[in-house]
């Protein structure tokens, strides 16, 4: 909320010097200020004792009242004390700052997660809950709409504040995925800035029985090795027009504590090998199993971004990330330069800056005697246990509701206005109405006599005296062009529903933004039972480009997704190839670069 500059509206003193004036009214005033706001805080906070609101809220000490609007247009009223921030009231709700949490850090239930985390927070992501670390007692107990706090490993002194988006219960049940808290405040955001810019202060820990002291550790020396290089997987890119970028991770970091490894590389490898020999290794691997199993002739020439993003990452093994730059190459370009020395493809640069891959020799020693690695056990189980199910499409059917002016013609099949059928339906009912009134012409079966009903439910005003015979094909059509549009989606284990309409195709569009760079949005994903926050997160480690998720301009409750760049490639793999959307449900995917045009 306070991620860029407020505006202030007033600035309100409230001097406790006042009480001595002979301003009897004005100190009235003023008393009632202080008594309203130490009630609101007893009710908001039930834990703090008397002495403590006392001191939170003193009675001897200037008090400002500043009324600001946040940068998205929240009215929000700030409490100021002592030259900092120690409340803020935003729709009738109280909220503590950081300043204020750092002298009662246990007012609110606390989760923690990993320090990187701390700057997507300041930058006005939301923390989603693969980036939780579980502590050895377990999660605090909460419920959806519940105000916790946010701290770091190794340190009680919360960083943020946030409304809880589901229960503890519900956490433990999506298996930790999904958008965990909604954060209001920051340390370091700008109310933190309004204030005297204390750094954050260490608050050891509560003291743990022997048994967690050493689960303690041990998250504390994992700590130290995913510090500087854990996996995140973060919507990136500048918070522009109010934009709020969610922190996902593709893995868990509370599962990364349990295998002491960065991006799934052990740091003390059994047989001595370096950070960089087991990414190269893996780069390798990923390589050959893409051209094995995933890259067809047909594909060729194939940009080496979407070679990248579309197929070496999809075969990367459970539980560990391609990352070039951990690599002895540190570049593609360098790695698929090595690869074409040893004559397995052929890159070429279509144009300027752009290379693709131009051929590829299968029958290369290299690729045949390569041997896709079965998952182990172990990842199988991890994997049946705690990942999301695979997505499946939608079964999507389209149907006709029956119009007021319809009614009478499908009354005689049992019919009325506003029932659903099928176009087989509407052909088998104009059929046996046709056949059972006589109209079919005994001199040529192919055409049908129109008796007023049928003249009155598809004839123009101007043909009601002219036509007096349609061919069948003609009659079905006109017919099913009179009856509204409608469809009914079926997902995988759920009933059926049934809507109005035509469902809306999930669109692909290219924008230029005002730096001149082309973005790719795409929209509608929620119609086909797609998380837009989890495709923006695929999509984000896929093109090794920012994505954003947006509301949908003209769209109520619907979400966009942003990447930069044109990364329509990725996106026509990842809907028709993984998702196995049908190409009739997804419009834009000729926008797709040509090989050897620039992105």
């Amino acid at each position: 909320m306070f991620a860029k500059a407020f505006r202030v509206k007033s600035n309100t003193a409230i001097k406790g010097s006042d009480r001595r004036d002979s301003w009897k009214l004005r100190w009235e005033r003023i008393r009632h200020t202080w008594r309203k706001l130490r009630a609101d805080v007893t009710t908001a906070f039930p834990t703090l004792g008397t002495d403590q609101v006392s001191e939170l809220v003193p009675g001897k000490e200037d008090l400002n009242i500043v009324k600001l609007y946040a940068h998205k247009g929240d009215a929000v009223t700030v409490y100021v004390s002592g030259g900092n921030p120690i409340l803020f009231e935003l729709e009738k709700n109280l909220y503590p700052t950081v300043y204020t949490l750092w002298s009662y850090p246990d007012l609110l239930p606390t989760f923690t997660t990993w320090p990187p985390v701390l700057e997507k927070l300041v930058g006005g992501a939301d923390l989603m809950l693969p980036g939780l670390v579980m502590p050895p007692a377990g999660l605090p107990q909460i419920q959806k709409g519940d105000l916790c706090a946010i701290s770091l490993v190794g340190n009680r002194a919360p960083v943020a504040i946030g409304v809880a988006a589901m229960s503890t219960a519900e956490m433990l049940t999506s298996g930790l995925k999904g958008r965990g808290f909604s954060v209001l405040h920051t340390y370091q955001d700008h109310l933190w800035r309004s204030g005297n810019k204390s750094s954050l202060p260490s608050i050891a820990p509560l003291a743990l029985n022997s048994a967690d002291v050493c689960e303690e550790k041990g998250a504390v020396q994992v700590d130290s090795t995913l510090r500087g290089d854990m996996r995140h997987m973060t919507l990136e890119g500048e918070e522009e027009n109010g934009e709020v970028h969610q922190v996902c991770e593709e893995k868990s970091l509370s599962e990364a504590s349990e295998d002491t490894s960065i991006g799934g590389l052990n740091q003390d490898s059994t047989d001595g090998k370096t950070l960089q020999e087991q990414m190269d290794e893996l780069l390798q691997r990923c390589f050959l199993h893409a051209l094995k199993c995933r890259v067809k002739k047909a594909d060729l020439p194939l940009l080496t971004s979407t070679f990248l993003g579309s197929h070496m990452f999809s075969c990367c093994p459970e539980g560990r990330q391609v990352d070039i730059k951990k690599s002895s190459y540190k570049k593609l370009s360098k790695f698929l330069q090595q690869m074409q020395q040893e004559q397995i493809i052929q890159v070429k640069e279509l144009s300027k800056g752009v290379e693709s891959i131009v051929a590829v020799d299968w029958k290369h020693p290299r690729i045949t005697s390569f041997v896709m690695p079965e998952p182990s056990p172990t990842s199988q189980t991890i994997q049946e246990g705690s990942r999301e199910q695979p997505y499946h499409p939608p079964d999507i059917k389209p149907l006709y509701c029956v119009p007021a002016s319809m009614t009478l013609l499908f009354q005689e099949s049992g019919h009325k206005k506003g029932s659903f059928l099928e176009g087989s339906e509407v052909r088998s009912i104009i059929i046996n109405y046709a056949k059972k009134n006589d109209l079919v012409d005994t001199d040529n079966k192919n055409l049908v006599k129109l008796d007023p009903v049928l003249c009155d439910c598809i004839l123009e005003k101007n043909e009601q005296h002219t036509v007096m015979k349609l061919p069948w094909d003609s009659l079905l059509a006109r017919c099913l062009e009179k009856l509204q549009p409608a469809y009914q989606v079926t997902f995988p284990g759920q009933g059926p529903v049934v809507k109005k309409g035509k469902i809306c195709p999930i669109d692909i569009t290219l924008a230029q933004r005002a730096s001149n760079k082309k973005v790719t949005v795409v929209r509608n994903l929620e119609a086909y039972g797609l998380d837009p926050y989890s495709v923006a997160a695929i999509l984000q480690q896929r093109c090794q480009a920012s994505t954003t998720v947006t509301p949908s301009p003209g769209a109520k409750d619907s979400l966009q997704v942003q990447i930069q760049g044109n990364q329509v490639h990725h996106l026509s793999w990842l809907l028709l190839e993984e998702y196995q959307l049908p190409r009739k449900h997804i419009q834009g995917l000729e926008k797709a670069p040509k090989p050897g045009k620039k992105k």
